[in-house]
């Protein structure tokens, strides 16, 4: 169940999405206290997570040697060329700074249910498309039902509450996230595909890139936020950029590039589930029968796809070895 380009098992990189996607969750109620106690914007907020997130990740990465990619036995190694390599941190680096910001902002434009529908509801379509366009992977008739449970669920536990509103120019920054986030899992997968790709200098490069394009407009809207509790923003901060995002994409990149793209659209999905969870025991938020059927629909998608990308990767290695024999 391993993927012979980067050595990683399959196996492996889904529980790496899947505790990349629940740790994304918990990003948005930070992200909401933090708007509640200061004047924090989207594009400041993007950009002190990216930041201080690299920071973390050169602080993890600096003291330990450098470990090679796994390749078979008896093939030669493969390091990735220079020019690639900068090619894929700046892609990437740019695909999730738009990411991060217009979902951001989306939020703020048009409230949190609206844009992560759009977002969260586009991205596996788009990516799905993409995927088949651009890398030849078909999703199935399981997997199609799969990605449709998975919608249903989403649509159900955001939109159960009611009240909501949409906004035209909330909903055209949501899609603009969706297509970051798809070229994003996109370019993640095609380079991993290759082999010779160092997951934590991935994460740490496209850091470095994102926070370099959100830096002057950070600034224009103003980095330093105003608030009366200063050690609690930065106890905020401190986290997000610890745990859903130099935790989480570190993760995230080292699966996303062994799994089939439309499967790690559709395990990113957990992401509302556990802002769902966390709203409930955490903030006190009301258990609906809406949360309870569209997280059990969304999980039970999930499912459904790891166990069918597990199946094909033990399929895959099983015919590897037959032509070895």
């Amino acid at each position: 169940m391993s993927n012979t380009a980067s050595g990683l098992p399959i196996g492996r990189g889904l529980l790496y999405l899947i505790v990349a996607g629940a740790a994304w969750g918990t990003a948005g109620a930070a992200a909401s206290l933090v708007y509640r106690a200061s004047d924090l914007g989207p594009v400041a907020l993007s950009f002190w997570r990216c930041a201080a997130g690299l920071v973390l990740l050169l602080a993890v990465r600096l003291p330990r040697p450098r470990v090679r990619p796994a390749t078979p036995v008896g093939a030669p190694a493969v390091r990735e060329p220079l020019g690639r390599k900068a090619l894929r941190a700046g892609a990437t680096g740019i695909g999730l700074a738009v990411f991060q910001t217009a979902y951001f902002a989306a939020v703020e434009e048009t409230g949190l249910a609206v844009a992560t529908v759009v977002t969260l509801g586009a991205g596996p379509v788009l990516i799905a498309l993409g995927a088949r366009l651009t890398l030849g992977e078909r999703l199935g008739l399981g997997g199609v039902a799969a990605v449709a449970g998975a919608l249903a669920g989403l649509a159900v536990l955001v939109l159960g509450g009611g009240g909501t509103s949409v906004r035209p120019w909330g909903v055209l920054l949501a899609l603009v996230s969706a297509a970051g986030y798809c070229v994003m899992a996109l370019l993640t997968r095609w380079w991993g595909r290759d082999g010779g790709v160092d997951a934590s200098g991935t994460t740490a490069w496209t850091f470095a890139v994102a926070s370099l394009c959100l830096l002057p407009f950070g600034l224009a809207e103003g980095l330093a936020p105003t608030t009366a509790q200063p050690a609690l923003i930065l106890g905020l901060l401190a986290y997000i950029a610890a745990v859903p995002t130099a935790l989480a994409y570190a993760l995230y990149f080292a699966g996303a590039a062994v799994v089939r793209s439309a499967t790690v659209s559709v395990i990113m999905l957990l992401e509302p589930v556990s802002a769902a969870v966390l709203a409930v025991l955490l903030l006190g938020e009301q258990l609906t029968a809406a949360t309870v059927l569209g997280t059990l629909l969304m999980l039970g998608s999930v499912a459904g796809l790891a166990v069918a990308e597990a199946r094909g990767g033990i399929v895959l290695e099983r015919e590897r070895e037959a032509v070895r024999v």
